[in-house]
């Protein structure tokens, strides 16, 4: 088996026709038709059927397509690592971040990084925290910016960046609006404004409200912030969110009150693999954010 015989195969598999795939790759349709038939002979199944000048996968080429695109990938990267030993300052960063977690620095490292290394590419990916321990096992992203961070896991490793404590996020017109802080089983009576269920800000939220002794009532469940700020501004309840996330876009009438029993504190970090050691690209990116933090600190 060899690989001009799988990528001529998954080609065609895109086009479903060989004269197509011929023609955009530039090659004799006779060439890639020996090849396919090759590819069978030695996997001893047909992979396509034909129907009229188009040719269809079978039920065995679905199969083995689905693992070709995988091991193709494999092959890809495999080239693109072996290229970034070679030369640190090229190749492709996937970079996760968790849903509901912003950090209004994350442009100025990104812009600050690119000034030094120019070359070096990204590719964000952005899902619950879940998704991306789970896409960091399967080697789909290299570096993610989460919180909060996990305590445990089996594949994945962190590294706590800073911690932010959380705040109430209320109406200006609100009875406790003026006050300099307040106990969170204070709120116990309102309506909230809250992260969809399995993002970790509002695990993170329940797991205090039990702290004070009392179930939310929630009223709207998101994923974005600006639009959670813009719900307490319209009176639709009161939120609990990250302090560096209401430092910008804050509507004019609405205010935020530190808390207190308990003192609801996230940690921001990265998350990174276990089980296999950073590309030298990835590595200057990974130093590069943690002397980027510790300066700020």
């Amino acid at each position: 088996m060899e690989f001009r015989q799988i990528f001529y195969f998954i080609e065609v598999a895109k086009r479903e026709h060989v004269t197509k795939t011929a023609e955009a790759l530039h090659v004799a349709q006779s060439a890639i038709s020996r090849q396919i038939t090759l590819l069978e002979a030695e996997l001893g199944v047909s992979l396509f059927t034909r129907e009229g000048r188009n040719v269809k996968l079978t039920h065995m080429g679905r199969l083995f397509l689905k693992h070709a695109e995988r091991g193709l990938k494999e092959f890809d990267k495999a080239k693109q690592k072996i290229q970034e030993h070679l030369n640190p300052e090229i190749g492709k960063i996937h970079l996760g971040l968790s849903t509901g977690l912003a950090i209004q620095t994350l442009p100025i490292v990104l812009s600050q990084f690119n000034m030094d290394h120019p070359n070096i590419q990204f590719q964000l990916h952005q899902g619950t925290l879940s998704y991306l321990t789970q896409f960091i096992e399967n080697d789909g992203i290299d570096i993610a910016f989460a919180s909060p961070l996990p305590k445990k896991h089996p594949f994945v490793d962190s590294h706590i960046l800073f911690t932010e404590r959380m705040v109430a996020v209320l109406h200006s017109e609100h009875h406790l609006a003026n006050q300099t802080s307040i106990l969170l089983k204070q709120l116990a009576e309102e309506r909230f404004i809250t992260f969809r269920r399995g993002m970790a800000l509002q695990e993170l939220f329940r797991d205090a409200c039990q702290q004070a002794g009392f179930n939310p009532i929630i009223s709207f469940e998101g994923e974005d912030m600006d639009t959670i700020k813009q719900l307490v501004s319209a009176g639709f309840g009161v939120a609990i969110l990250p302090e560096n996330t209401v430092t910008y876009n804050l509507p004019p009438d609405v205010v935020t009150v530190s808390l207190e029993d308990p003192t609801v504190i996230r940690n921001v970090g990265l998350l990174m693999p276990k089980s296999r050691e950073l590309a030298p690209s990835e590595k200057l990116f990974f130093n590069f954010i943690i002397e980027f933090y510790d300066r700020l600190t």
